[in-house]
């Protein structure tokens, strides 16, 4: 079962992307806590949004989404940015990852924006063979950069 989060799910929300971050053997960077995430998802002018996927039968939270509104200059119309995407390795292969892009898609195919778009670390081997299955497109000719830490003061204070 796909839902959208609640306020109440902040601390399992918390606790999952600590457990992507895990996987994802980038752990040490996460500072997100739980206040920051309740004022990001429930606080006056969310800056994202949440979906929870439940295991059927106990009702646990296995795995999340958590996205936010883009926008595509040439479409003219907003795209959905898939910032996570998590299923816990116990609940992986009964279909929770694929309910989560279905929701996704869903949003964007109702509210009638241009994509759902998304990145994936390169050595992540079982998520890009998920993402092709489902007729996904690995954009090679563009290329990810990020301004962080120093280089984000530099430039603002230049």
């Amino acid at each position: 079962m796909i839902r959208e989060a609640t306020a109440a799910d902040v601390p399992a929300i918390h606790t999952l992307i600590r457990e992507l971050a895990d996987y994802e053997k980038l752990l040490h960077e996460v500072k997100a806590t739980e206040a920051q995430l309740h004022t990001a998802l429930f606080g006056p002018t969310p800056a994202a949004f949440a979906l929870i996927a439940e295991d059927d039968t106990t009702g646990e939270s296995v795995g999340y989404a958590i996205y936010f509104l883009s926008f595509s200059t040439w479409e003219g119309v907003h795209g959905v940015y898939l910032e996570d995407l998590y299923v816990r390795p116990g609940a992986r292969g009964a279909g929770h990852g694929k309910a989560l892009l279905k929701h996704l898609a869903e949003i964007c195919t109702t509210r009638g924006y241009a994509r759902l778009q998304w990145a994936v670390l390169d050595w992540n081997s079982p998520s890009i063979a998920f993402y092709d299955s489902l007729g996904a497109i690995h954009e090679k000719e563009w290329l990810g950069y990020r301004l962080t830490g120093k280089a984000l003061t530099t430039l603002a204070n230049s």
